[in-house]
Formats: C-alpha cells, sequence, structure tokens
C-alpha cells in the first residue's frame, strides 16, 4: 500500500507517542503505530507534538494591519478605537483591504492557524469589505477556511442603514449574524437588537456570533436575553457570546443564575486574552480589572469556551502575530489557568472547541478527517503553551504548505554546553509534575 504522505513517530494532544499518520486524497486514511507503507513523501516527527491546525474563531480582518490609519488610539480603549475605525472607514479601498487582509492571511500559514472566522463591519453603505474579504474568501479557500460574519460595528438600531445593509450582507453570501448590543444607544436598544437578529438567523438557518457586553459595567447584561432568545428560537449549538468581559465585574449571585441560562441554551462563550487584558480596565485607577471572562467557572459548567486573537495591529491593538498559543499563553497567565488540566483544555481552546463553533467538517486527527495539521516544536500542549514553539511543518489537505528550521541556539561559553535546544528543558518523564 502507499500513501500520499506519511508522517512519522509523532506524538498527539491526546498523549499518544510513536504514532504514524498516513494520508492519502487529502484525507487522513490511518494514525497507528508504525504503518508498514511507503509514501510519495515521508516527514519524521521525531516524537514532537503533531496538532490539528489552529482555529481563530474571533477576528477582525477589514481591519488587520491598517495600524497608523488615520491616526493612533491614544486611550487605547474599546470606544476610541470604534472612533478612529469610523474614521478610517471612509478611506478605505477595494484594493488596500484585499491586500491587507492576504499579508495577514500568509501570516497566519506560518503559524499553522488555517481557519478563522472574521466579523466584517456592514455599516458602510459601499459595503466595501464584505465584497473584499468575499473575493479574499474565494482565494484562500485553498489553504485557509475563512468564515465571515455580518457585524454591525455602529450598532443594529443605532446605525440607520444597518439593518438594511446586513440584509445585503446575508444576500451576498455572509454566513454569519453578528451584533454589538452594548454599543446601542440604550438597554433597551440592546436587548431588541439581539432579539432581531438571533430572529434573522433562525429565519435564514445561519449561526449566530454576538459581540456581547465588552464593557466593564457589570449591568451589561446582554448576553442573558442572548441566552433567551437561543433557548426561545430553538438555536442551541449554534451561537456564540464573544467577549463577556462584563461577566468579569458581574456579581457573583447574578453569575450563579446566569451561566445555568446559557448552559440550557447550548450558548458558546468566546474570550479574546489579549485584546480584553488591554481593553478592558481603562477606566480604573487600582485595582486595574483584568476584564477577562470568567473561563474556569464557564468550563466548569460544561460551557463551550474557545479564545480568539480579534485583533492584530489595527486600531484596537497595536501588536499580535497570529500566533494563538501566544492568545492561549495569556489566557492562562491571566485566568489563573495554571493547572495541567486547565492549561490542556487552553490548548483545546485555540483548536478543537473553535473548530466546532465554526461547524468545521472534518477537522481533528482520525482517520476520515481532512489531512490537516502542524507539526511543532514542543512535546505536548503544555509545553507549546509554554514554549510559542517553532512551527516545523503546516500541513493541508496532505500537503506541506509552510515549513520552518528547528529552533536550536548555539552557546558561545566556555565550560557551558553548546547547544540549547528548548525541548532538553521539558519534564523528563516520571518527574513530580502538579495535577
Amino acid at each position: 500500500m502507499s500513501f500520499d504522505l506519511i508522517v512519522r513517530n509523532a506524538t498527539l494532544p491526546d498523549g499518544r507517542t510513536g504514532q504514524d499518520i498516513a494520508c492519502t486524497a487529502g484525507r487522513i486514511a490511518a494514525i497507528e503505530p508504525r504503518i508498514e507503507a511507503q509514501a510519495a513523501r515521508e516527514i519524521e516527527a521525531g516524537g514532537q507534538l503533531v496538532s490539528p491546525p489552529f482555529v481563530d474563531c474571533h477576528f477582525h480582518m477589514d481591519a488587520t494591519l491598517s495600524l497608523g490609519l488615520p491616526r493612533m488610539n491614544v486611550s487605547g480603549t474599546l470606544l476610541e478605537g470604534i472612533a478612529l475605525w469610523g474614521e478610517l472607514k471612509p478611506l478605505l479601498t477595494h484594493e488596500a483591504v484585499i491586500e491587507r487582509a492576504l499579508r495577514y492571511c500568509d501570516l497566519a500559514v506560518s503559524q499553522g492557524l488555517l481557519a478563522i472566522r472574521s466579523h466584517v463591519d456592514i455599516c458602510d453603505d459601499r459595503l466595501l469589505a464584505v465584497e473584499a474579504l468575499k473575493e479574499v474568501q474565494a482565494k484562500v479557500r485553498p489553504y485557509l477556511d475563512l468564515q465571515l460574519v455580518a457585524f454591525p460595528q455602529d450598532g443594529y438600531y443605532r446605525s440607520p442603514t444597518a439593518a438594511a445593509n446586513l440584509a445585503r450582507a446575508l444576500d451576498m453570501g455572509v454566513e454569519v449574524v453578528g451584533g454589538i448590543p452594548h454599543f446601542e444607544r440604550t438597554m433597551a436598544d440592546g436587548a431588541a437588537s439581539v432579539r432581531a437578529l438571533c430572529e434573522i438567523a433562525a429565519e435564514r438557518g445561519l449561526l449566530v456570533d454576538m459581540h456581547c457586553d465588552e464593557t466593564d459595567d457589570p449591568l451589561s447584561r446582554h448576553v442573558e436575553t442572548l441566552a433567551f432568545e437561543t433557548q426561545r428560537l430553538g438555536l442551541q449549538g449554534r451561537v456564540a457570546g464573544s467577549h463577556l468581559t462584563s461577566m468579569h465585574s458581574m456579581d457573583n449571585y447574578y453569575v450563579s443564575k446566569l451561566m445555568p441560562l446559557m448552559v440550557e441554551a447550548g450558548v458558546a462563550a468566546i474570550a479574546n486574552p489579549l485584546i480584553n487584558i488591554c481593553i478592558q480596565g481603562r477606566h480604573d485607577s487600582y485595582p486595574k480589572r483584568r476584564g477577562m471572562t470568567r473561563v474556569a467557572e464557564l468550563r466548569d459548567m460544561g460551557i463551550p469556551v474557545a479564545f480568539g486573537h480579534d485583533c492584530v495591529m489595527d486600531p484596537w491593538y497595536s501588536l499580535g502575530q497570529a500566533d494563538m498559543l501566544e492568545v492561549a499563553s495569556m489566557a492562562v497567565h491571566v485566568g489563573h489557568l495554571t493547572s495541567r488540566e486547565a492549561m490542556r483544555a487552553s490548548f483545546e481552546a485555540v483548536t478543537t472547541v473553535p473548530a466546532a463553533i465554526l461547524g468545521l467538517a472534518d477537522y481533528g486527527l482520525a482517520p476520515g478527517c481532512h489531512s490537516d495539521m502542524v507539526i511543532l516544536q514542543a512535546a505536548d500542549p503544555i509545553e507549546a503553551i509554554r514554549m510559542k514553539p517553532v512551527r516545523l511543518a503546516v500541513i493541508r489537505r496532505g500537503r506541506v504548505i509552510a515549513e520552518t528550521m528547528p529552533k536550536v541556539t548555539a552557546l558561545r561559553l566556555d565550560g557551558r554546553p553548546d547547544m540549547v535546544d528548548p525541548a532538553a528543558y521539558a519534564p523528563r518523564e516520571g518527574a513530580a509534575t502538579p495535577s
């Protein structure tokens, strides 16, 4: 028997070691130790971690890499970022949006990030960004899954043409309904927008991903309405609430009511650790709130929690490199997610959990799945979060689409080892590790 590709001696995220992964016709044909077969190409993983590709379930590709246009966000706040984006929108060109988005997609692929859900602003009557990202979506389809969310950045009711524009965007093939209830003029308008947008999704058979309560105000509680409308309309399993940062500041008693409602409705949660920790708490003196939602508590309730990158070099965030392990690492630190179990769950929050939220078909490391994977210079998911290692190979449909040389440093110190290999600093088998 012959295959297109065999990855030899891989360690899998579930802890299995010494596994060979055989691929043919863009699918995984077998995963087992020592597959006795030949392939057109073989890759020796050398015991390194082989993961399904990273998935970013919350991003803004229409704004990415626009840092400094037309000016910088001086306050670092969400509201100045929205105002700045409003200044930039009239200056956008079709070509510039495409060029920046394609550059970002190239960076993402180099990092093993092969699926992105991007919100796209529909409050520009030209729908320029929608048209541009639909073109990008088609261009990158061979190597990256790009899912688009119709996002009324200026408010579904607050912007006079948002309702009509959102319907036009969905007619153009945008797959997910978005919203921003906390940016409507009143709490009542916010709740009404959630209701209207969920009804649109139900009528069209679409998914929902709502920016919800991205604020330090503990009384911003639109996720409660989102859970109710999800349950009322039978949208269970099709809805995600993004950010949920007000939950960080909410009264514990109220949260004890809120989370069971989310469980009942099957609403998933998407935190954006890098941006949440930078934008939230800007009005605090000391102590300053961390801002990220209650990841551990949501997980303990059985609510799916994924992490998004949200922004890279745009009006809201001046850093970023499309590295979902950097996102997971920030979550681990900010959320006190330092148990071994919590760190493994944080790796899943940038792989399998967001893949399920996006509804990616045939994703994962199992026979029959697409042969999409990343070989990391790390021994296991925890070390991957700790080291943010080199992506030795990125594979899409059984074809290597990116490769990077291993990281090894040569020291020039007398009487010391002359090479430093990051793998040498991993815990040895049998060593005591906290649970």
